[in-house]
């Protein structure tokens, strides 16, 4: 870690470009004949123990050949450059029962599922459901809207792709550490009006004990890492809540700053999901965002994006606020996702 004009600046795996990552393929990791007939295994073996999907555990998919692999996918993600994708789960063949006991079967060896939304939903589903996003209630992922780059809030997420859009909907990732680094090259003075609270949305899902809103510092130097935490439509829609300080015009500049550097070309690392793929992200080193998409008109051939967050007992050291105001804690210490009174974990197969 280095200085610069008194903000610090890093120099490690989570600091990578677009354009770099686009002349490698070391990212994706394709799974051939032995480990997907392994899952195949799995997943029959899963399906024989009666077991509803949120009670299975390592033991009931198991996946001897493919731990390394898993293994080293998670701390790639964990502690390396903050994404992977796995590509090759063959979910042409599977029923959509059959993709969710996969997918959840893979996450198992991954991290710790946790709630996605106020529903309790530990397998969420990302797809057009013919909602206005302009709602306040309502979420992009629901929408065919372009996403502005962002974070979720747990450890990791993981989007499998089950079916493709018609065109678009290509998944951007950019690394957040990058971002921060630009800005403090650039624009220093964006850089500390990122390093000052905001407040997010609850999006009316608010845990026992906490207001509609939370207080969020978009960028954390802690313990040698940058920790990114950015979701712009979460504060343009707090900014409608009573209680809620007004943004600053420095503020709003910063921000604007923010996604144009995020929208370099340069910077960012555009994928096209293929079905079977797995992508998964680091959300503190790692904003991401979708480009708009045009869908099939029949229903059953629509974008359908399986989704997990996961928490993860060893993941990245991480500043108070996030456990304690943010969000709540998991019992191992870690984010705990949507957690909302009187709500159970639940995993809906079908969006």
């Amino acid at each position: 870690m280095k200085k610069k004009m008194d903000l610090p600046t890093f120099d490690n795996a989570q600091a990578w470009t677009g354009r770099d990552m686009a002349r490698r393929e070391d990212w994706i990791r394709e799974l051939n004949a032995e480990e997907i007939a392994e899952i195949d295994r799995a997943v029959q073996h899963a399906e024989g123990t009666g077991r509803d999907m949120l009670e299975l555990r390592r033991e009931d998919f198991p996946l001897d050949t493919l731990l390394p692999v898993l293994s080293a996918v998670r701390q790639e993600a964990l502690t390396g450059r903050g994404f992977f994708l796995i590509r090759g789960i063959p979910v042409e063949r599977y029923t959509l029962a059959q993709c969710a006991i996969a997918y959840w079967g893979v996450g198992l060896y991954l991290g710790e599922g946790v709630s996605q939304n106020g529903k309790g939903h530990v397998l969420g589903h990302v797809t057009n459901l013919g909602l206005d996003y302009a709602d306040p209630q309502v979420r992009g992922y629901q929408t065919t809207v372009r996403l502005p780059y962002h974070c979720d809030l747990s450890d990791l997420v993981l989007l499998l792709c089950v079916k493709a859009s018609r065109s678009g909907g290509l998944s951007s990732v950019v690394s957040s550490t990058t971002l921060w680094n630009e800005m403090v090259r650039t624009r220093p003075d964006h850089a500390r009006a990122l390093m000052e609270p905001v407040y997010f949305t609850r999006w009316n899902e608010i845990p026992e004990g906490r207001k509609p809103y939370s207080r969020v510092v978009p960028f954390v130097p802690w313990q040698g890492r940058m920790i990114g935490t950015y979701v712009r439509a979460a504060v343009v829609k707090g900014q409608q809540l009573s209680g809620v300080p007004p943004l600053t015009q420095a503020q709003v500049e910063a921000m604007d700053y923010l996604d144009s550097l995020a929208a370099d070309p340069d910077l960012h690392l555009d994928m096209a999901f293929r079905p079977g793929d797995i992508q998964v992200l680091c959300n503190y080193f790692t904003f991401h965002s979708r480009t708009s998409y045009e869908d099939w008109p029949e229903r059953e051939r629509r974008r359908h994006l399986m989704r997990l967050w996961l928490a993860c007992d060893d993941g990245p050291a991480l500043p108070p606020f996030i456990t304690q105001e943010l969000q709540c804690a998991t019992a191992g210490g870690r984010p705990n996702g949507i957690r909302v009174p009187g709500t159970r974990l639940v995993a809906p197969v079908e969006p």
